[in-house]
């Protein structure tokens, strides 16, 4: 299917505040960029680098007063997500070497805690991804989505203790137990069409069987129109804005419209 995915930021801040963003999306993750713009108004130079997860990140020191990032994208990507319930583990010797980092506990996801809990819910399963859509289900159905009840520093152990979040909070608490039955998993965060309330969304992915399939904790059943912004180990590596200094966003709009061939 193809999608227009648009995001733009308005800030105002009194100093020049040294910025990265992660807004550009990049043709591979399962997705192809037809066309792309990012723009800053006023115009300041920008600079651009591959993080460590391969991820495009947008360097700039903002204007004084008002500014906006305008972001766009026309993208294909897949109306629907890959299921293989026969996809399993792959042994821990037998990972690739970038793989490995995302079978570890990580600043929100603190999977050394959790291998009670997942070993409740996958139990009676057989297979890997069996395993983690059982994950996916139990978070959603035992989790409740409801914002201003979690912060940015809120984790998978708080969201378990709490019961409650948003759709970051339920992606680490599914990864976290993921990892801790020594299947990889990692953060991701994008735009989703038709997301009830339209906003950039974070989901999971976990690798099976020398692949990686997508699992969403917030839908009844994950559904494909998903483009993918940066993945990592845990929000804290995909953070859409990082700023140095004291900045003020005045208002953010995202949009996600699918566009017939």
């Amino acid at each position: 299917m193809k999608l227009k995915v648009t995001c733009q930021l308005d800030y105002q801040t009194l100093q020049n505040v040294p910025l990265i963003f992660l807004l550009r999306l990049r043709s591979g993750f399962n997705q192809t960029i037809i066309s792309e713009e990012f723009i800053v108004e006023p115009a300041v130079p920008v600079k651009e680098y591959l993080d460590l997860y391969g991820n495009y990140c947008q360097r700039l020191l903002s204007p004084i007063g008002q500014f906006s990032i305008k972001t766009s994208a026309l993208l294909e990507t897949a109306s629907s997500i890959e299921v293989d319930f026969n996809a399993n583990f792959v042994l821990i010797q037998d990972l690739p070497d970038d793989i490995l980092l995302y079978l570890l506990p990580s600043r929100y996801c603190e999977s050394d805690k959790l291998l009670a809990k997942a070993s409740e819910i996958i139990y009676y399963l057989s297979t890997g991804y069996e395993m983690v859509e059982a994950i996916r289900q139990w978070v959603r159905l035992n989790i409740q989505y409801a914002y201003n009840y979690s912060t940015p520093s809120t984790s998978a152990m708080d969201t378990l203790d709490s019961q409650i979040g948003v759709c970051r909070d339920l992606s680490h608490l599914a990864i976290a137990l993921c990892r801790s039955i020594n299947i990889p998993a990692r953060f991701t965060v994008g735009y989703l069409h038709n997301l009830e309330q339209m906003d950039l969304h974070a989901w999971f992915e976990a690798y099976l069987g020398g692949k990686w399939y997508t699992f969403d904790a917030t839908q009844e059943l994950t559904t494909g129109g998903r483009a993918v912004l940066a993945y990592g180990r845990d929000a804290a590596d995909v953070a859409t804005t990082t700023y140095f200094g004291d900045l003020q966003l005045d208002s953010m709009f995202v949009g996600v419209e699918q566009i017939e061939a």
